[in-house]
């Protein structure tokens, strides 16, 4: 069953691809703003060599989500939003079986794509409708939906979920 969901899940993020690509266009456009991601590794769409960068407006717009969780490192729930990660992989046609997330910091995470099927991991962008400050664990983070299934508050789990992220790797 799993791999049948696995089977969907490809072709609706192919058919995704495709409409975000317009009319055959396999080139990201170019970022406008301060870029605040970087993408290489196993992906086919690009914008600056064979890396794709993004701004934050290239960013929102993205399909935009929303999730209501509590973290390990927060007093509280908190509004978060921003893009799933799975549609930004689809969006830059990654090819690959796990991604490497580098932070600010030079804190770094091995993450199964499989994590981003099964769950609906956000690119955090704002928290309770205001942009996440670097201080506060923005500008991005790979944040899991910590409240909505207990088995995400793992010590596994929670090592992927990072924060300050400033480049993400398709391998």
């Amino acid at each position: 069953m799993k791999a049948l969901w696995i089977g969907v899940m490809v072709v609706l993020f192919s058919i995704f691809q495709l409409g975000l690509a317009g009319e055959g266009s396999d080139m990201l456009a170019q970022p406008r703003g301060p870029v605040i991601l970087k993408m290489g590794g196993a992906i086919t769409r690009t914008n600056v060599g064979d890396e794709a960068h993004f701004d934050r407006a290239m960013l929102e717009a993205l399909p935009q989500h929303e999730v209501r969780t509590g973290t390990p490192w927060t007093d509280h729930p908190h509004d978060y939003r921003g893009p799933l990660m799975r549609e930004l992989l689809a969006h830059v046609g990654a090819q690959g079986e796990y991604v490497h997330v580098v932070a600010l910091n030079s804190y770094e995470a091995e993450i199964p794509i499989e994590d981003f099927v099964e769950y609906d991991v956000l690119l955090a962008m704002d928290r309770d409708g205001e942009a996440m400050p670097i201080r506060e664990y923005g500008p991005l983070w790979v944040l899991y939906p910590f409240d909505h299934d207990e088995a995400l508050l793992s010590e596994k789990m929670r090592f992927r979920a990072v924060w300050q992220v400033m480049r993400i790797d398709v391998h």
